[in-house]
């Protein structure tokens, strides 16, 4: 049985001061029935890491390099992320493909650098508005689950982020019939590739404007282990609502 996941994601967000937010939050949920990750800015992680270490919040990377070390300035190694003491990265984030122009390939090594120290990889899909509009959904979702997901992977080590672009920080979502469209149809695949046993245990989680009021209409879906949320992370009281509805779902 998958157990649950909710994942936040910080993005360019939070000082020293935002981790308080940490402590609200484990106290808030003690010994939640779901994952809880946090992933925090490179420069919060080892100070996130070390406020968690007695609580059940986990702590996870937004981004790492291909390569295990060498000459790129201002980058990060998924070992950096181990020794920092996180245990999950995020990969392929949809501002991380606009905004650096980063190709499936390019996530897909980053996936492997990730798994190569033990890291679980988070790994992130999903259409623009257009795309949408004109039907190529699947195509799209498809193309970038072939190209983004290593061959190495296990059921325990991969987690995939179904995030349409144009949902996302809009107030927008799909309607939960196209999310578990895609859901149905990212299990599908997996189990096509991988077999039923590692797809049976990847974690498929929905992100895109998620909030505490759409969280439970959103995991009600089928083949909705979770949610990987932005904004509403930043804050435990935003957040806490979030996972209590992911803890009530079936």
């Amino acid at each position: 049985m998958r157990r649950k996941l909710a994942a936040g994601n910080w993005k360019m967000n939070g000082t020293g001061q935002a981790l308080s937010e940490l402590a609200d939050l484990a106290r808030a949920h003690p010994d939640p029935a779901c994952d809880i990750l946090i992933c925090p800015p490179a420069t919060l992680l080892h100070r996130a890491v070390q406020i968690s270490a007695d609580n059940a919040i986990n702590v996870g990377a937004q981004d790492c390099h291909a390569e295990a070390s060498g000459a790129h300035t201002g980058d990060i190694s998924a070992e950096m992320i181990l020794d920092a003491g996180a245990r999950h990265v995020i990969l392929g984030h949809s501002e991380r493909r606009q905004d650096h122009g980063e190709s499936d390939a390019a996530v897909c090594a980053k996936a492997q650098a990730a798994l190569n120290v033990g890291l679980t990889a988070i790994i992130c899909l999903g259409e623009t508005l257009a795309q949408r509009d004109a039907s190529a959904t699947l195509d799209i979702i498809a193309g970038q689950l072939s190209g983004s997901v290593p061959d190495a992977v296990t059921g325990e080590n991969l987690v995939i982020a179904y995030e349409p672009i144009w949902a996302i920080g809009s107030g927008r979502i799909p309607e939960p019939a196209q999310i578990g469209e895609v859901h149905g149809f990212l299990r599908a695949r997996l189990k096509e590739r991988f077999g039923a046993d590692i797809s049976d245990a990847v974690r498929l989680l929905y992100g895109g404007s998620v909030k505490p009021e759409n969280a439970a209409e959103i995991f009600a879906v089928p083949d909705v282990d979770g949610a990987l949320v932005g904004g509403a992370s930043l804050k435990a009281a935003e957040f806490s609502p979030i996972i209590a509805a992911l803890e009530a779902s079936d």
